[in-house]
């Protein structure tokens, strides 16, 4: 029991971190299939449980099928569904939502009604409802446990990252497995309301809060507009600098003060929303797109597998943080370019002559995306003054989401762009 006590809390943000990003992957591996779906002909099966995940794609149901085939859509569009709300909870959460165990509460309840609305619909109104709660509770819940382990001690950082990275995997292995094996996308969904159950028991029945010393020894410089008052009571100002003492228990951020902290921050910000926006500008643009033709796999299938493939990149480098560390953000963001331009020197000239390639490259990208994240937050937790860590954290979540909308926009003229050069 000594064990267990020791890393209860180590094992409780992993399962935190699993649990949060699961139902977010999942709308992300099924976004083909909610698509498409939508997308089939009249006559064939209307929305019930007895289509399967490939019978609204009777073209590219043949493995050994030489026809590609556009959606109407990108998956983009499920993309911009599943991050516009989580945008738009993370700019809001840090200011508004104060009570953890609130927030924890709407968490759980967003992800199970994604998985339950998701699941049920038979309209894609109804579908892009449910992507929007998961969205939601991915968001909300990945700004309050990143805030929360400013409580507990450095390591939770890496467990924390870890089990995002293996959400990433077990959601979409889960969902390509599950699928292939002859489940329908909707009965698949609500075998993954086991999820938000598991996040909810870990978080109010495994997970103990202990008493984190805070390092108050340093005040903090930030810039701009704010001014301590001077023992003569004038105030001390200047152009480029403002101290914010730590050492006084009554100084608390105002909004106007976390707002201008933001700047302080933009060396880790930056990077890690360039790498998002590349990132899933690829995942959500480009993937269903790769298409090799007349083997093993169909379009789909192909589809889901790269998601697989990219996770298992994601959950290794997210996992690293012991013994690897990276200072140069920066270069993340260019080589994230790099695989950018590759991908799509792909679609227009066909270059590569076997999928093992393009695996490779996307095993790749899930490297450089999750080594962008651990490594953002780890030296956050590392480098800032305690009093602000969890401001910090918390307001540092929006980089990703930030990316990630601008890669959903993107995605849509440059697929409808990339299938009209397709057809020729």
């Amino acid at each position: 029991m000594n064990w267990w006590n020791k890393y209860r809390n180590h094992i409780s943000f992993w399962i935190l971190g699993l649990s949060n990003n699961y139902s977010y992957v999942i709308m992300l591996s099924a976004a083909f299939d909610i698509i498409a779906e939508n997308d089939r002909k009249p006559g064939v099966s209307g929305g019930g449980d007895d289509i399967t995940a490939d019978d609204y794609d009777d073209n590219n149901n043949n493995k050994n099928s030489t026809t590609f085939q556009c959606n109407s859509s990108s998956t983009g569009a499920v993309l911009i569904a599943d991050i516009l709300p989580c945008l738009i909870i993370k700019l809001l959460a840090p200011f508004v939502f104060t009570n953890t165990n609130f927030r924890v509460s709407l968490v759980v309840i967003l992800s199970a009604m994604s998985f339950i609305l998701t699941s049920i619909s038979t309209n894609i109104y109804y579908s892009y409802i449910g992507i929007v709660c998961a969205s939601l509770s991915s968001g909300l819940g990945e700004t309050t446990y990143l805030s929360y382990t400013s409580k507990f001690d450095l390591r939770v950082i890496s467990y924390w990252s870890s089990g995002t990275g293996a959400s990433g995997l077990l959601g979409s292995l889960s969902y390509a497995f599950l699928t292939t094996i002859g489940l329908t996308p909707k009965t698949t969904l609500l075998v993954m309301l086991v999820i938000p159950v598991l996040m909810a028991f870990t978080f109010w029945c495994i997970i103990t809060e202990p008493t984190v010393p805070h390092d108050d020894s340093i005040a903090e410089v930030i810039s701009p507009l704010i001014c301590d008052e001077s023992t003569d009571g004038v105030d001390d100002c200047t152009d480029e600098t403002i101290v914010l003492n730590p050492n006084n228990s009554g100084d608390k951020m105002t909004i106007w003060q976390m707002i201008v902290y933001i700047k302080s921050l933009l060396k880790y910000m930056l990077p890690l929303m360039f790498v998002y926006l590349f990132e899933y500008f690829i995942n959500q643009g480009l993937f269903e797109l790769v298409y090799f033709p007349g083997i093993w796999l169909t379009q789909k299938e192909q589809y889901r597998w790269y998601n697989v493939d990219y996770q298992i990149g994601v959950l290794i480098s997210r996992s690293s943080i012991s013994f690897l560390k990276i200072q140069k953000l920066y270069l993340l963001a260019i080589l994230q370019l790099v695989n950018v331009l590759i991908v799509l020197t792909q679609l227009w000239t066909q270059f590569m002559p076997t999928i093992w390639i393009m695996l490779a490259l996307v095993l790749f990208e899930g490297l450089l995306g999750g080594a962008a994240y651990v490594n953002t937050f780890y030296r956050i937790y590392s480098e800032v003054n305690q009093k602000y860590k969890s401001y910090a954290l918390s307001i540092t979540t929006l980089s990703d989401s930030i990316g990630i909308t601008i890669a959903g926009f993107t995605a849509l003229p440059v697929h409808d762009a990339i299938c009209e050069h397709l057809k020729y």
